[in-house]
């Protein structure tokens, strides 16, 4: 690569940006485009389900990404390109698609437009791992959590106000503007020739074979089950214990993703400078005191820090995973084995807010922050098989 590494850090935060304006959009703003189009809940819970399609399919698009040169432009830029490209085509369209009249359509292009983010996102996530040094996957990582995080508060505190008083067009075309930010940067960069060591190899696979493989994806799982949960039920646990609007609501978010952030930098540097071990413990602590003292909350006063720390901790926590996972990887199958850990931790989200979901409804709130931060203490026993005696990553030579 030719850029320098700031313009590098600025080329990965600016794509994850991208990646954070669209899922704000799909979290925040889509069912209530819905409704105003006279849609049901069901119609949402439907179109949500097959727009999460992509992000499951995505480990083929990793190997794809590892396996062929397309166009002789390489492994991973053309890639991300095309993705960028189908993603602001089909935010151009589909404010024309009335979803009401047309609701399959509407999905169609919804569809393809998550197919294009999941190309970019799996093969972004492959490109860093082309092309960062051991000592700067926590700061790379803490730039893409980070750029998520601000492509949500940005999207969440400015698109609401475009649907209400100039119109969804100009929600979708904003979306398209900020979809073209990232692409000057990757215009610019030049990908090297992939050196033989790092040819794909399907033997590579027999990775997932190795008990320290296994526990990093239980950590994974566990890291994500807590924290996916719980912040599902932040809102919710504000609303029904103190009756917040939603615009409070919102500006809650908007602190949580500020913390998200600086979560993204604290997990960074934290990898980097306190090393794997140490820097996990430390995510794992914050992670804990976060998610329980949610419980203590006695004033929509009181949640303010409270909230902002459970952003920091949440940041903190993806950033530190994100790196380990990234440190963890084999070269020859680096976005198909990143995309892999990635969907595990995936499928930790939804059981947390399932399982979160059905204790709030079974004990409240309060006790369902306690017993999800006690999960936490779950990872300890893994953290030895991950880390061993010494921080050091497995030997895939002989694998």
């Amino acid at each position: 690569m030719t850029q320098s590494k700031t313009t590098r850090y600025a080329m990965f935060g600016s794509l994850y940006f991208s990646q954070g304006t669209i899922l704000s959009y799909f979290t925040a703003l889509n069912a209530i485009y819905f409704l105003s189009k006279g849609l049901s809940m069901t119609d949402v819970g439907i179109f949500a389900s097959i727009a999460l399609i992509p992000f499951v399919v995505k480990i083929f698009l990793g190997m794809l990404s590892d396996r062929v040169n397309l166009f002789g432009m390489g492994h991973r830029k053309p890639y991300i390109l095309l993705g960028l490209i189908v993603q602001v085509a089909c935010l151009i369209v589909v404010p024309f698609i009335d979803p009401a009249r047309y609701y399959w359509g509407f999905v169609a292009v919804a569809f393809i437009l998550q197919m294009g983010m999941a190309l970019y996102d799996t093969c972004t996530d492959g490109l860093a791992l082309d092309t960062t040094p051991e000592d700067e996957q926590g700061t790379i990582q803490g730039f893409m959590v980070g750029g998520r995080a601000l492509g949500v508060v940005i999207t969440a505190s400015v698109v609401g106000l475009l649907a209400e008083y100039v119109g969804w067009i100009a929600v979708f075309w904003l979306l398209g503007l900020f979809t073209l930010v990232p692409i000057p940067f990757v215009i610019a960069i030049k990908e090297s020739e992939r050196p033989v060591e790092r040819a794909f190899d399907w033997r590579a696979f027999a990775a997932f074979k190795q008990r320290t493989i296994i526990a990093l994806a239980g950590v994974g799982f566990l890291f994500f089950l807590v924290i996916a949960g719980a912040n599902q039920l932040v809102n919710p646990f504000l609303q029904t214990e103190f009756n917040i609007s939603l615009s409070q609501a919102g500006y809650y978010t908007t602190l949580w993703g500020i913390g998200v952030v600086l979560g993204g930098v604290l997990g960074g540097s934290l990898i980097n400078k306190a090393g794997k071990r140490n820097s996990t413990l430390i995510a794992l602590g914050i992670s804990f005191v976060s998610v329980l003292v949610l419980a203590f909350i006695l004033s929509p006063v009181m949640a303010w820090p409270l909230v902002w720390l459970f952003g920091l901790a949440y940041g903190t926590y993806q950033t530190v995973y994100f790196a380990l996972a990234m440190n963890y990887t084999d070269t020859r199958i680096a976005a198909s084995m990143f995309s892999i850990l990635m969907a595990i931790t995936n499928i930790a989200q939804g059981a947390g807010m399932a399982l979160c979901g059905f204790l709030a409804d079974s004990v409240g709130f309060r006790w369902t922050f306690i017993i999800v931060t006690l999960f936490n203490l779950l990872a300890l026993p893994l953290l030895p098989i991950v880390f061993g005696k010494k921080e050091q990553v497995p030997d895939y030579e002989t694998v």
